[in-house]
């Protein structure tokens, strides 16, 4: 669950001596349709990089989806005291591009990126 996962990092980070030189990175997959939550708690709790996929590509149910990860930080500055450096304009395009290479379609209501977002 993202809040125990989230205490996991922040366990981590507090217990672990000179971790504060160290980059805390998360690889979260989407067995239980949590990818993203968790790997937002993990950043909420210290992570500074999160390895994601677009669309959620990824073996079994997929991985964290970088777009929805993204947005999330973008939009919620107050919850995020970070930056990821993504330019946002092109997660569009690049979803596109990534589905039409791969031949997995995206779902009509996948957040962030398709129709009916």
């Amino acid at each position: 669950m993202p809040d125990q996962f989230g205490g996991l990092i922040r366990t981590l980070r507090e217990r672990i001596p000179n971790s504060d030189k160290a980059v805390f990175s998360v690889h979260c997959h989407n067995d239980l349709g949590l990818a993203v939550a968790n790997s937002l708690s993990a950043v909420m709790n210290g992570a500074r990089q999160v390895e994601c996929t677009i669309n959620g590509l990824g073996e079994r149910a997929g991985n964290a989806a970088l777009e929805e990860v993204v947005m999330a930080v973008r939009t919620r500055q107050d919850y995020f005291p970070c930056d990821t450096r993504i330019d946002t304009t092109q997660i569009v395009s690049t979803s596109k591009l990534v589905s039409g290479i791969t031949g997995f379609p995206v779902q009509p209501n996948k957040a962030i990126v398709d129709a009916n977002a």
